[in-house]
């Protein structure tokens, strides 16, 4: 991983403006796709410098969780680099598995607005049921 920010620099991010969170957007480090978005309070963001796996703040259950911890299907870390306001991040990652949906697709944006519908435009590369536990 290249370190593009340390922990003693994460406290140069902008927490105040979504209440203790930046977003995060995460993007494979070579075919530079949008694979997800998530969020990130602190902790995330030195969990994620510190184990060079991306870890998110689960708004939902209100603590940390390793991305994959369920499916195996992990983010390592390639680079890290903010925005101008200091708000959100890019992460760049090598995707360990075959994809970061939890739907089962390769990325979670697989849905294309046509008309007035939203459409999957992709084949899943991966079964949901097979990977996560009920």
């Amino acid at each position: 991983m290249t370190n593009i920010i340390t922990p003693k620099s994460v406290s140069a991010l902008d927490f105040t403006k979504l209440d203790g969170l930046v977003a995060a957007v995460v993007q494979d480090a070579n075919t530079k796709r949008v694979l997800m978005v998530g969020f990130m309070n602190h902790a995330a963001i030195v969990a994620t410098i510190e184990t060079g796996y991306v870890v998110f703040y689960s708004r939902s259950r209100n603590t940390l969780w390793l991305k994959g911890e369920s499916s195996g299907h992990r983010l390592a870390v390639r680079g890290i680099t903010t925005d101008c306001d200091r708000d959100s991040l890019l992460i760049s990652v090598e995707v360990l598995g075959p994809g970061v949906c939890h739907e089962g697709y390769e990325s979670c944006f697989v849905r294309e607005l046509r008309g007035d519908e939203w459409v999957v435009t992709e084949t899943q590369t991966f079964q949901p049921d097979d990977v996560y536990a009920k």
